[in-house]
């Protein structure tokens, strides 16, 4: 399993068009095979700054997910939307569980 964890910002004055286009990528990317959790969430103390999860099955599904149509377009949307401060975590799973 791989988990992304991290933020990105968007420029003030388009939190609606990146709503717009944050909720096309959640809806093709949790479609996906291999995608276990999907999620973008705007920050309550910083409205410009988004929150995001993922869960993949395995490197596979994750580059399956990078290679994908929607994925196209989401990344030529993130100048028209001022998007910058990209931090991201790559976690590789070994073993999980639920507590």
């Amino acid at each position: 399993m791989i988990i992304l964890a991290g933020t990105i910002r968007v420029a003030p004055g388009t939190r609606a068009e990146a709503i717009t286009a944050i909720e096309r990528m959640i809806e093709a990317t949790r479609a996906e095979e291999g995608c276990i959790a999907y999620s973008f969430a705007f920050d309550v103390l910083d409205e410009h700054l988004l929150r995001i999860f993922e869960v993949f099955r395995d490197a596979l599904a994750l580059e399956a997910h990078r290679a994908s149509p929607h994925m196209a377009e989401w990344r030529a949307q993130l100048p028209l939307l001022g998007i910058s401060d990209r931090n991201l975590s790559h976690y590789d799973v070994v073993s999980a569980r639920q507590i």
